[in-house]
């Protein structure tokens, strides 16, 4: 009678795991992080603090969690990158490691990859709500606006307590916005239902963290993009935008709004500096090819040059 020895034994019951289960290594439930509190420590954190702390503490996996949260505040995705991976080989992976990796990669317009790993990480934690609003994103990328209220309002309703402050802001900045696209795609009332959805849930999002750059990116817009009849402000939306701007040098969506602004006011030297702002931080960027395109699926306003 062959009996396995427990090196065999153990080598089966993983196979059967990836198979069953379809990720690999398996996850340990004792390795969860307390990711709320780390992404609103990340929020607070600088670099050479979050460094210094991933150094003092070589084996901790929070502090290299949230190591790579400070890059990705910081736009360095491949730094992200390199230390969720790094989480996820040193032992157990982790929800929250699998779900920094697919946004390093989503934000290195790398959709089709970031989409995989994140479908698995909301099967595996289905109450990890920065999951739901990377895979927002990349519905918004897709003009899957429905989809994208539709991920947002999970986060709404699962309610501040459960979910950190930037993505709970996240999640109102991402429902205004695709309702707002739902709006201009859609017929009359369609225009009205939505385009009413838009102000309220920004300025919501506004009273929680007036100091987010999502928050005064999607307000510049709104005044940007919307009709003076429906409260479209030219100066309320330079003013946000520049703000945006000023809290996040390398948010490249703002630029290319503000320069937006700049091309209705005819200064074709401040449209020309933030096109080429945006172009060099990232030339991938999905709003910059729309409108340099003139495809503006996104809407693209102002003059035709």
């Amino acid at each position: 009678m062959y009996i396995m020895s427990g090196h065999k034994i153990i080598s089966v019951l993983l196979v059967a795991a990836f198979f069953i289960f379809g990720f690999w290594p398996a996850l340990d439930p004792c390795f969860a992080l307390d990711w709320k509190r780390l992404h609103e420590e990340a929020d607070r954190k600088n670099l050479p603090e979050a460094l210094l702390a991933a150094e003092k503490h070589p084996g901790s996996i929070a502090e290299l969690y949230m190591l790579g949260l400070v890059y990705l505040n910081l736009h360095k995705d491949k730094e992200a990158e390199d230390i969720f991976n790094r989480i996820i080989k040193s032992g157990p992976a982790t929800v929250e490691a699998r779900w920094g990796l697919a946004e390093s990669l989503r934000r290195q317009h790398q959709p089709e990859k970031s989409e995989i790993i994140l479908k698995e990480v909301m099967r595996l934690d289905p109450g990890f709500s920065p999951a739901y609003i990377s895979m927002a994103y990349l519905k918004y990328i897709n003009m899957d606006f429905n989809g994208t209220v539709r991920l947002a309002l999970k986060v709404i309703q699962q309610g501040r307590g459960d979910v950190d402050l930037s993505n709970y802001v996240r999640a109102y900045t991402l429902y205004a916005g695709a309702k707002g696209m739902i709006a201009h795609y859609g017929g009359p009332v369609s225009k009205v239902i939505n385009g009413m959805a838009i102000l309220r849930n920004l300025k919501k999002a506004e009273e929680l963290q007036p100091d987010s750059t999502a928050v005064n990116f999607g307000l510049g817009t709104f005044y940007l993009l919307a009709p003076p009849l429906a409260g479209g402000n030219l100066d309320k939306a330079e003013e946000y935008l520049k703000k945006a701007v000023t809290l996040d040098p390398l948010f490249v969506d703002a630029c290319i709004r503000l320069a937006q602004i700049y091309k209705i006011k005819g200064d074709d030297k401040q449209y020309d500096y933030y096109i080429e702002k945006a172009s060099e931080i990232d030339p991938k960027n999905v709003l910059l090819i729309d409108t340099l395109s003139g495809k503006c699926k996104f809407i693209c306003v102002g003059r035709e040059r």
